[in-house]
């Protein structure tokens, strides 16, 4: 194999590579060369040795699985502030009583890029590469983005109350704006884009309006969607619709829109989601937790929807890991279901990869590793305990593997993790100044 004139950035030699490129290819003892941010080659017919001297940094994946590195299609990073804070309550007092009163109080931009920091960090460190955001003060988790090295899609929040950064919804359309021309071009690894809350508290203007600025930028624009059956009912007392129905009525739906959630959703509404394009990111875990119900994800894969897998906030999962993200999807979808043959392996690590991407229109770069694509891999230790013996890695992956398990995390052709070890974020002050916060949310608690 010619590496050209240069050297290489990254060599990995061994280990075991899914390179999650259809049909998910399997290669034992792989060869891959990493340069300007991009994978150059993927060798099975010459000696690491072939190659070392040409390459400045030389990663042995011995005894490890080499994967891309996944992708979280729905976060709030900044809500790692409000982790435990409600617990085991309904979605609707969470929200009420204890979220939106704590958001009020303690969001601003110093304690979101703080949060942020911290999320992505844990992000990082349980194998995660690329990840998409909603919430306030989105500036700042675009700072951590660039602080950190991460891939992420950083979309700013929109809701019809009174919010910490935006308490006039007339300005929405103008903070739209301004916030788009700014994050734009600012680093390879970020992309800006928007979202508004959920149908039932954002008016139908706002919804229109937010839409229309993000279809001008050609940015994804995300939203919450059927999460409960009091979303449900509360849409058809107002406007006599079913949930799909009345976004499609404002003409929202398109292969741009990313809905998460989409739980109490019936056979007719998954149709127009289908013919729409819409994309939809599966929360297992919050949904589990929240009590909020099971998306009919398998009808939605039947249907070609495309689906990918999100934690939700850490104030309702209550940890950014998604290989439990993973395993719980496999096992609750078999369990609703009555059938342990739905929801297998393989296509469950596709939704944590590849299927992520292309819910996030980033399948061209991500989510599987192959010539041309961007480096962003992940490589999990298999010399463990509880991943011993190995007989099908899929299955390892979804029903044995936790996030402790990746041992090195590259992003853009960048080592960020090198065993175990943080490269871009100081975490021991991250997690000081999130205590910080945190010690001052639970003395008010008690006040």
């Amino acid at each position: 194999m010619d590496c050209g004139d240069r050297k290489l950035d990254i060599l990995i030699t061994g280990g075991t590579l899914l390179t999650m490129e259809p049909p998910a290819e399997i290669i034992e003892e792989p060869i891959i060369g990493i340069r300007d941010g991009k994978i150059l080659f993927i060798d099975t017919s010459c000696h690491s040795s072939d190659h070392s001297r040409e390459a400045h940094d030389v990663i042995d994946a011995s005894g490890s699985l080499i994967l891309p590195g996944l992708v979280n299609t729905h976060t709030h990073l900044p809500m790692v502030l409000f982790r435990g804070l409600a617990d085991d309550v309904p979605l609707m007092t969470w929200l009420n009583d204890h979220i939106f009163p704590a958001e009020e109080r303690f969001i601003n931009r110093e304690t979101v890029y703080s949060a942020s920091l911290l999320a992505i960090a844990e992000m990082i460190l349980s194998g995660t590469t690329t990840f998409c955001d909603g919430y306030f003060f989105e500036g700042s988790v675009a700072r951590a983005v660039i602080a950190s090295g991460i891939r992420g899609i950083v979309s700013q929040g929109f809701i019809d109350s009174p919010v910490p950064n935006r308490p006039d919804p007339t300005k929405h359309v103008v903070a739209a704006e301004t916030f788009m021309k700014k994050w734009r071009d600012r680093s390879p690894l970020l992309t800006p884009a928007l979202i508004c809350h959920s149908p039932y508290i954002c008016s139908p203007d706002t919804l229109k309006a937010i839409k229309a600025v993000s279809r001008d930028h050609g940015s994804l624009f995300q939203i919450h969607l059927a999460e409960t059956r009091e979303e449900v009912a509360i849409l058809g007392e107002r406007y006599g619709k079913k949930p799909v129905q009345y976004l499609q009525g404002l003409d929202l739906l398109d292969k741009d829109t990313v809905a998460a959630h989409c739980i109490w959703l019936e056979e007719d509404e998954l149709d127009l989601l289908s013919q729409s394009e819409v994309k939809v990111a599966h929360t297992p875990e919050s949904n589990m937790k929240l009590g909020a119900g099971v998306a009919p994800v398998p009808e939605m894969l039947r249907r070609g929807i495309d689906v990918g897998l999100g934690t939700d906030g850490c104030a309702s999962n209550n940890n950014l890991d998604l290989f439990g993200e993973m395993g719980m999807c496999a096992k609750v979808h078999k369990v609703f279901s009555s059938d342990p043959t739905v929801m297998k392996a393989e296509e469950v690590v596709e939704m944590g990869t590849l299927g992520g991407a292309r819910v996030l229109g980033m399948a061209d770069r991500i989510g599987s590793i192959a010539p041309g694509k961007c480096a962003d891999i992940v490589l999990v230790d298999m010399n463990r305990p509880h991943l011993t013996p190995l007989y099908r890695p899929f299955s390892h992956l979804v029903y044995c593997a936790s996030g402790s398990d990746v041992v090195t995390s590259i992003i853009g052709g960048r080592v960020v993790m090198r065993d175990r070890r943080l490269l871009t974020i100081d975490l021991p002050s991250v997690m000081d100044e999130v205590r910080k916060i945190g010690d001052a949310i639970r003395h008010e608690k008690k006040d």
